[in-house]
């Protein structure tokens, strides 16, 4: 914690700032607790405790980020999470679909550990802010933010895109919910504010024709799907590959 001091001067009736001195006060355990400040705040905590602890589905395995080389089970579980949720509520504001879903391997900051699975494991995975847009790219976006995941060679969520690399990791395919990507076509894709505006380097999202805030966060979609599973059991499979 950081104490400052401000010191004023009154000149001809006015104040002016002349100096400002601080120093940094450790807070550790020699710091004793205010015994009327922990008996205000107490309730709030444990009614805090016991809503992040309720149980609201059941994790089969425990599964990491780090699972598989470019999808994982956790990373694709994350990824359609964000279509399954966020999809209805951009349909019904646009009358139109997300065609793909994009976030960034680093973001997922926890386990999915096995056993149950609570709000608290929701904000385990996902402890920022981060909240859904849905950005309308047309083909050149889509081809570099392609190229970007071909270059990364990292295992980026991505959901309703398939992308397979050769062996020198040129895309040899590359297809939205089974379709190729055509130049006629705008594509509304799901990711987070952070990448948005250029995070993990992902610069690819502008220009665009359009940007759509669904001021949901990506935190509350987690816990939302939680809400509505009773046992989750996501998998690596097909969607970005490479061939040896």
């Amino acid at each position: 914690m950081l104490y400052f001091l401000v010191f004023l001067n009154c000149e001809q009736g006015k104040l002016r700032l002349s100096k400002i001195e601080g120093t940094q006060i450790a807070i550790s355990d020699s710091i004793t607790t205010d015994p009327e400040i922990e008996s205000f705040i107490k309730p709030y905590r444990v009614n805090i405790q016991k809503d992040l602890d309720s149980v609201l589905a059941y994790s089969a395995g425990t599964y990491s980020k780090n699972d598989g080389e470019f999808n994982s089970a956790l990373g694709n579980f994350m990824a359609d999470v964000i279509y399954s949720e966020a999809n209805p509520i951009f349909k019904s504001r646009t009358q139109k679909d997300i065609d793909m879903v994009l976030l960034n391997h680093g973001g997922i900051r926890g386990l999915l550990n096995k056993g149950n699975v609570s709000k608290r494991t929701a904000f385990q995975l996902m402890p920022f802010e981060n909240s859904i847009v849905v950005v309308a790219l047309k083909k050149p976006q889509i081809d570099s933010l392609i190229d970007y995941l071909a270059t990364q060679k990292k295992a980026h969520p991505i959901s309703k895109l398939k992308l397979t690399l050769d062996k020198n990791y040129n895309v040899v395919e590359a297809k939205i919910k089974g379709k190729e990507i055509t130049n006629n076509k705008t594509y509304y894709v799901a990711t987070s504010d952070y990448l948005y505006n250029g995070g993990d380097n992902m610069n690819f999202f502008k220009p665009n024709d359009t940007l759509y805030r669904l001021d949901y966060k990506i935190r509350n979609a987690i816990i939302d799907n939680f809400n509505k599973l009773d046992t989750i059991n996501p998998v690596i499979d097909n969607r970005f590959t490479q061939i040896k």
